[in-house]
This record gives C-alpha cells, structure tokens and sequence, in this order.
C-alpha cells in the first residue's frame, strides 16, 4: 500500500481541508482493516494491561501498562516483522530476508523466519546489546554488526539486499509492519472499554506510534496518542515540526532501540495527521521510570520499554493532571544485566530524589563532623573526601531529597552554617565521572590508616560512627555510598600517631562495626598513598 506525496499537495485552498479529512478517513479506513486481519497471534500473545497501583499513588492519575515486554522475544516488535513476513509468497521466502535493526525487530525477523522455514540475515549496529544479538542466534537467523546506529545498519543491509536479492523487512515504515503493531491499539481499546485519557507511546522510527495510532483514532477519537523521544534521539519530533524528514547528524545509545537518525516516510506522515503531542525525556527519567515499573511489577525494562512511562509523568507534571485514565505501553525488556548498575544510580537522580552537592568546609578536625550535624536527619547517600589542602576542604555530598526544590534548601541551610555548597544535580560530569575520582594520593596524608567498615544501614549510624572517635584523630580520606542493601560500607582514611595505636584500637573494638585493615593494602600504596 502507497499514497502518493503529490496527494495533499494537490489540495486546493478552498477545499482543502475537507479533502485532506476525507484523505485521511480513507487511510484510516484501509488501516483499521489491515490491523482487524493482521496475522499477529500465531507468534505474539495479547500482552495483559496491568495497573501500576504505586505508581497510580503518587501520580494521583490510573496508570495502565500494556505489557509487551512479556511477548516471547520480550519485545512488540515480533507483531509487525511476523505480519509482514506471513503476507510473502512462497518464492520470496525461498530468497530469504534481510533487515536492519537494534535488537528487537531482528528477534522478531528471526523469529518469524523460524516459524516460516525461511533464512534470515540480521544487520545490527556493533553497540546492541549483546543479551539481544545471542538471541537473534538462538532462532537461527545470521547476524552481521555494521555501524553504530540503526542507520548505519539500514544502510548496510540495503546494499546487501541489493546484491542478493534478499526481501527487506524494514523495522518500521511498511504498511503491514504497521498495521502488525496496530494491534496493540486494538487490545488496548478492547481490553479497558471505560474513558482513556491517553496513550504515551516511545517513538524511534515511528511504526509502533504509527499503528496504534491508526487505530485508536479510528475507533476512539477523543484519546490523546502522545510520543515520547529522547533528547538525544528525537528525529521524529524534529521531522514533524520541519514538516519533512531531517536526518540526525548523531543519536544517543542509551536507548538503543530508539536511537534513529531518521524516520520512515509513511510513519512520518501518519504521526503528523494523527499524533496529539510529543515529550521528549532524558537518560535520568527513563532510568527512574525503570525503577518505578519494577517497584509495581518486579520486571527490568530496557530503556526503550521504559520511555512512555517516563514521558507519562512528565506529562501528568507539564499538565497537572488528576484523577485521569493513562495506559503507556512497556515495549522491551531486552536489558543486559550490567546496565543496571548505570540505571540504579541514575535512577535517584531522574526521579529528583537525590541532590548532589560539592560542599567547601575549613580543613580541620571537627569540621566534617560538623558538616554531618548541618546535615541532620536527612538519608546520606553518598560522601566523598580526600585530604588535599591545609586550609580548606572540598567533600562530594550525596542526599536523599523529595523533591527538586528542595535541595535549594540545603544549600540556603549549608550556607547558614558556613559551609559554601555547589548544586551538582544538573551537572553531567561531576554524575557521570567525578563522583567515582574523587581521591588520589595527598602530601597531607601522613600517619594515615586505612579501614573498611560495614554498619548497619539506618539514619544515625554514620553520626554515631563520628561521634565515637577522638577529636585529635583527623579523616584524611572518606568514602560512602549508599547502595540500597542492609549494610552501609565506608572507606575510611584516619591520621593516628604512633603513640596513640592503642587507644585507637580500643575505639575500633568498642565501635561494634565490621571493620578491615587496608593499610598494607598495595592496591592503597598505588593509587592513594
């Protein structure tokens, strides 16, 4: 199925938004019957719509998720690859196909090939997952890394149709791959028949927006289909709003499947007539919206899976919504197992519950205690520290916040006290790099020894830990983060004397905590002594 471009630019002034309407109602016509007969189900399963109750809660709004991370290849994508590839005839299955993809359309190419009894050649950029490239050869399919973005990878595997005669399956722009994710629409619809807000849906080539769109304004109207892109990889908002295709000189990885520099024809077409709004979400909310679908439904989404729920509660902030019915749909949880250590730390900061902050105190003995008290009953999440000047010192301070406005606060009350606090919240590097380097090896670091604690995790302890120590003993060196479990570790370098060992080791027996000598350490004399 085609229509041609010339079609809407053939409209006269004065007719032209009737003709335009009727343009249109004609393809949603022609959509709304491919998806009521797209052969979805001998490979997908109709993916259940779950409330997310603790989310429901704090968004004061019923939060549905459409769970298509639970279809077989734990991704939408096997819809439209399979509906796509069911439709060819016995001698371009013979050929073999081909496509491009990031990880999920190519399991459900490979997966659909399996089921046809066709070969499958799968070109992916060298940045997939690998969790996603061993599945794609689990189903038997040849995989081919080119590129480091889906386009890269579109383009290769174009040349390679060309040279083979492969049929192409492309990922989003055909008519039949569309119509295969349009079903999703239609489960939505028939499976919550009560008023629906909106459906935010993530947005990388635009084929999934695309057929649920197609669908629900064909049937229900008066629901808002909202897209989420990342900051990083919004071409399809940016095509919209040129009204033409632009290509991204560059996209972000995170989110790898979404990360396309350019949307498809027909996709971009669909998404400008039938789109109602567009939020665009950064690497921080989707890390946060990962953690909040886990809390309701103990699964990991990737990063693309979790796109729409982070957009959901921009949008429910933007507009102040209340008492709403809102489904996003959770669209992969093809996640590799060491990316969660990104997404966990990430996570706080996204859901604007962790202010971090580089706080200036007089190098002297008390003054990190003092620092401590300043800080009162509020979760520490993480303190850095490294002695490295006589006059003053610099420390790393992590807290556990409410909300953004408040860290406003704590650096007003820091303030009061005499301690000069930088806001870090929004600061890339010092998230990204510097909270893991602070440290190094200090001239000021004589008779310093270093220990491992272990206390049980529970306001107060790290005070208690202070408290306890002598005021002529100087930390030189600390570090703390806190990592979610029962007990709390700290690094912790001490300046003792030689004539005050005893006394110090009597604090160490009488403070009750789990503690290890690392003072011999060679890893130590390295890279801090």
């Amino acid at each position: 199925m085609a229509w041609p471009e010339d079609d809407e630019r053939r409209v006269d002034s004065r007719h032209g938004l009737r003709v335009k309407i009727r343009f249109m109602e004609k393809r949603l016509l022609d959509y709304l019957q491919r998806i009521l007969n797209a052969r979805v189900y001998d490979v997908a399963i109709e993916s259940s719509l779950e409330p997310a109750r603790k989310l429901s809660n704090r968004l004061g709004n019923t939060v549905l998720l459409k769970r298509e991370d639970t279809q077989p290849v734990f991704s939408f994508k096997l819809r439209g690859a399979y509906n796509k590839m069911v439709h060819l005839s016995p001698e371009e299955r013979t050929r073999g196909v081909i496509c491009a993809s990031a990880g999920n359309h190519a399991q459900g190419v490979a997966l659909s090939a399996h089921r046809l009894g066709c070969q499958a050649i799968i070109v992916m950029p060298v940045t997939t997952p690998q969790l996603k490239s061993d599945a794609v050869r689990s189903w038997g399919a040849q995989v081919i890394l080119h590129g480091d973005s889906y386009s890269d990878a579109y383009a290769h595997a174009l040349k390679l149709q060309k040279t083979y005669q492969y049929v192409f399956v492309h990922p989003f722009d055909d008519p039949d791959v569309i119509a295969g994710q349009g079903t999703i629409g239609m489960e939505i619809l028939r499976q919550h028949q009560h008023p629906l807000h909106a459906v935010f849906v993530a947005v990388g080539g635009g084929g999934l927006i695309s057929g649920v769109a197609a669908y629900i304004k064909a049937v229900r109207p008066e629901i808002k289909v909202i897209g989420v892109q990342m900051v990083d990889s919004d071409a399809m908002l940016r095509s919209v709003k040129a009204g033409q295709r632009l290509q991204l000189a560059d996209v972000g990885l995170f989110s790898d499947g979404t990360a396309v520099k350019m949307v498809g024809e027909e996709t971009l077409r669909m998404t400008r007539e039938l789109v109602d709004d567009f939020v665009v979400v950064d690497t921080d909310a989707v890390c946060a919206a990962i953690k909040d679908v886990f809390e309701d439904t103990r699964s990991i989404l990737e990063p693309a899976g979790a796109m729409s729920v982070a957009g959901m509660k921009h949008y429910v902030a933007q507009h102040d919504l209340q008492g709403e019915n809102l489904v996003a749909i959770t669209c992969g949880a093809n996640m590799n197992f060491d990316r969660l250590r990104f997404v966990a730390e990430r996570a706080e900061a996204g859901e604007e519950r962790e202010a971090l902050f580089a706080v200036t105190i007089p190098e002297e003995p008390g003054s990190f205690k003092r620092l401590c008290q300043s800080i009162g009953q509020r979760n520490v999440t993480e303190f850095n520290y490294r002695i490295s000047d006589e006059k003053e010192a610099h420390v790393l301070v992590g807290l556990a916040i409410n909300n953004r406005s408040e860290a406003c606060g704590i650096s007003q009350e820091l303030a009061a006290q005499g301690f000069v606090a930088l806001d870090l919240v929004d600061d890339e590097l010092s998230k990204e790099h510097l909270r893991y380097m602070v440290g190094g090896r200090s001239r000021l670091a004589g008779d310093e020894r270093l220990y491992r604690f272990e206390f049980p995790e529970r306001p107060g302890a790290l005070m208690r830990f202070l408290s306890s120590m002598h005021p002529n003993w100087n930390i030189s060196l600390f570090h703390y983060r806190n990592q979610g479990a029962d007990y709390g570790r700290i690094l912790v370098g001490i300046q003792v004397q030689a004539a005050e060992k005893a006394e110090f080791q009597e604090f160490l027996d009488t403070l009750g905590y789990p503690c290890v000598d690392e003072t011999t350490n060679r890893v130590y004399h390295l890279f801090l002594r």
